[in-house]
């Protein structure tokens, strides 16, 4: 039996037997180390941050490069330290879904200690605030999805647990972000050390979304006189303080029992796929896809790792821009959306699927070659071109990957107005191109005003993915009717003239009628969505 345990990989013979990688650095070492003087913290504990980051990390260690892990604190669902950190002593199995259809297999062991970060759990959360008084440390990291950064609700009032966090202070910190500038608060009145907040999220200038969210809840501390004015100084300064904007890409899908099926073959004990409380897929092992990005702005004041060793590119702010508006805006994000609305509408539980879809692969190579590249700017360092190509010969098309649109599907509206949004305004801005020559992304936005009538092509009620703006954009829609059209009415408009939703007003940008007009196609019936899909993609 393979036990996923710190005890169970000391033998490797079994393992390496199994073709299985094991960590080549000494463990107890590096907890040891990683205890005394800490690094690197990582926010959100889940999938990407074991398939990808924790990986890097890992990479850095084999080749004596580092010597400390990886701290992974866990703040919204904290079954997954409880059930899948704590009893496989923080080790992870990262299986690699080749296009061959072989699994690259490795343990990570990069994972020094798994952390709740929540005042409610007080031995973590005294842990986590000693390891932000100690000078060692250089980066605090997160991977909590765009809406683990968002105050404020689609009304555009605070939450109410972020309005409690404003009026109490730093003590008993609720929201994540008044969590993080809490800590960031103990690393304030410990001496003002340095430290770099990194968003590693899916979404555009995460850096600035970390920054401006933390420094609104400090404002209003400090405006109720609840911390000092020179805590927002220390927060200003770059010196000392740094949001460095990142770009990431790696599919890390939701744990495949086809892969949970070869693990137990072999023998290992930690297949166990677990869908807790809180919806979160996981398991002790993570099933990813081979390619990967991280792109970063190298500014880091308090130093950093050396993670071009595991093939991170470190550039200035212009390049990850331009580098993350290519991945989320055009080559493979808005791809992706146009898959997870429409594989949804139609059945699919597989993107590999949709891929062999002829509208479907049509649809997002138009998106992808015909109306995105004309707005990219080359970032130099990746070529959109190759980049975009990959996506869809080998990535998108890739049958091992259990990605399901239904898992892309989630809080999509907040995703439309970068995923969109963003090569909309790109066309207003060029002369030479309108945007209501666009075909294909108003046809996507058509679909998902579609998706969220609840009902898929053949008629049948159909689940939404969880999205926080579920409800109030549902009864925007109420009233309408598969198979009568004159139902829409004016009901679309407070949709699509919404610039927090789109970034946009999309009747100003000369779409709002015509997505108008594909929506009324895609519910004249059962089977229109298809329909629509043909007759625009011949």
């Amino acid at each position: 039996m393979l036990d996923l345990s710190r005890e169970g990989i000391k033998n490797g013979k079994p393992w390496t037997e199994s073709g299985i990688e094991l960590p080549g650095f000494q463990a107890d070492e590096m907890i040891r180390v990683t205890r005394d003087n800490p690094a690197w913290v990582h926010f959100g504990a889940g999938n990407i941050f074991r398939g990808f980051i924790a990986v890097l990390q890992q990479t850095l260690l084999n080749k004596g490069v580092a010597n400390t892990g990886i701290v992974a604190v866990e703040a919204f669902d904290w079954e997954i330290i409880d059930q899948i950190y704590k009893p496989y002593d923080n080790l992870s199995l990262l299986a690699t879904m080749n296009i061959d259809g072989t699994l690259a297999k490795k343990v990570v062991g990069s994972i020094s200690e798994g952390l709740v970060g929540d005042p409610a759990r007080p031995e973590d959360w005294a842990r986590l605030k000693e390891i932000f008084t100690r000078p060692s440390l250089q980066m605090a990291s997160f991977t909590i999805t765009e809406k683990g950064y968002s105050l404020k609700g689609i009304s555009g009032k605070y939450f109410s647990e972020v309005e409690l966090d404003m009026q109490q202070g730093p003590a008993q910190p609720r929201h994540l972000m008044a969590k993080v500038a809490s800590l960031a608060y103990t690393r304030f009145i410990t001496g003002e050390l340095p430290v770099a907040f990194v968003s590693m999220d899916n979404c555009s200038h995460n850096g600035e979304k970390l920054k401006s969210a933390i420094i609104t809840i400090a404002q209003k501390w400090a405006e109720n006189k609840l911390v000092e004015k020179d805590f927002l100084a220390y927060l200003n300064d770059p010196a000392k303080v740094t949001f460095p904007w990142t770009m990431i890409d790696k599919i890390t899908p939701r744990p495949s029992e086809t892969v949970q099926t070869a693990l137990t073959a072999l023998g290992f004990t930690g297949t166990k796929i677990l869908c807790t409380k809180k919806n979160t897929f996981i398991a002790p092992f993570v099933n990813a896809e081979g390619p990967q990005y991280l792109v970063v702005e190298d500014e880091f004041p308090n130093g950093r790792m050396m993670l071009e060793h595991a093939g991170v590119f470190f550039t200035d702010r212009e390049t990850v821009d331009k580098v993350e508006k290519m991945k989320v805006c055009t080559c493979l994000n808005p791809l992706h959306t146009a898959l997870a609305v429409f594989g949804c509408l139609l059945g699919y539980t597989l993107i590999a699927d949709e891929m062999k879809d002829k509208s479907l692969r049509r649809l997002v190579e138009k998106i992808g070659y015909h109306e995105g590249l004309p707005v990219v700017v080359n970032p130099g360092i990746i070529n959109p071109e190759d980049f975009l190509r990959e996506v869809l010969e080998q990535r998108l098309t890739n049958p091992y990957i259990p990605d399901a649109p239904q898992r892309i599907a989630t809080d999509t509206s907040q995703k439309v107005s970068i995923r969109f949004g963003e090569t909309i305004k790109a066309y207003q801005k060029r002369p030479e191109l309108d945007p209501a020559d666009l075909t294909y992304i108003p046809l996507v936005i058509a679909g998902w005003c579609r998706y969220l009538l609840g009902v898929d092509d053949a008629g049948k009620e159909m689940k939404l993915s969880s999205d926080p703006l579920l409800e109030p954009l549902g009864s925007y829609l109420a009233g309408i009717k598969l198979g009568d059209p004159g139902s829409v009415g004016d009901k679309l408009r407070l949709i699509l003239s919404n610039t927090d939703l789109f970034g946009l007003n999309l009747y100003e940008a000369g779409l709002g009628e015509k997505i108008e007009g594909y929506f009324r196609e895609m519910v004249s019936g059962v089977n229109s969505v298809r329909a629509t899909l043909e007759k625009y993609l011949v």
